[in-house]
């Protein structure tokens, strides 16, 4: 049996537009900004730590250059949160039984994700909170830690599961200890921040 998620977390954008984007938001939803810098805004309307994010592409590719940015906006990807850490790996486990493997697995520091895509390349981020409280999430992701690091570590799920055939519990990598390296997937964004 596979682990679902329990909820749908938040939606990620890819803009040119980012101030309009962001009035928009704040009118339509009531969503205050949590988390800013150059390149990606983090924004909220509850106790969730983002329900939106967005990827100013002006900033990540002021000409428009790079081919998987050109003219592209919209929605980079969906983030589904699961119940637990365990839950989030019996979904790994279920996947990779089925042929089906996360493209980039990275521990942001407010939560631990796995991200796929679905056949028509549409990108899922299966992912679970860090800590245990809303409030905890709220304020990793307003504090340094975060802005040390908002974009991840990446992590291999397999050497995750051997520690844990050893002995270690999934739970003992919930904090994230290190805040470098910066994924060198995402890294492009850290370094324009």
């Amino acid at each position: 049996m596979n682990a679902t998620p329990k909820a749908l977390a938040h939606v990620v954008y890819r803009t040119r537009r980012l101030a309009e984007m962001l009035d928009w938001y704040a009118t339509v939803f009531g969503a205050r900004i949590q988390h800013q810098n150059p390149a990606m805004s983090f924004l909220t309307f509850d106790d969730e730590h983002h329900r939106f994010a967005f990827l100013d592409l002006s900033v990540i590719d002021p000409e428009g250059s790079e081919p998987e940015t050109k003219g592209w906006t919209g929605v980079d990807h969906l983030a589904w949160t699961h119940a637990s850490l365990n839950d989030l790996f019996e979904n790994y486990a279920h996947c990779k039984a089925n042929g089906i493997k996360p493209y980039w697995c990275v521990h942001h520091g407010l939560t631990i994700s796995m991200y796929y895509a679905d056949p028509d390349g549409n990108q899922m981020e299966f992912q679970v909170d860090a800590f245990d409280s809303a409030e905890e999430c709220n304020e990793y992701i307003c504090g340094p830690g975060f802005e040390a690091n908002p974009v991840g570590v990446e992590f291999d799920p397999q050497d995750w599961l051997a520690a844990v055939h050893n002995g270690v519990s999934l739970d003992d990598f919930r904090t994230r200890k290190v805040h470098e390296p910066v994924s060198p997937i995402r890294g492009e964004i850290k370094a324009l921040l």
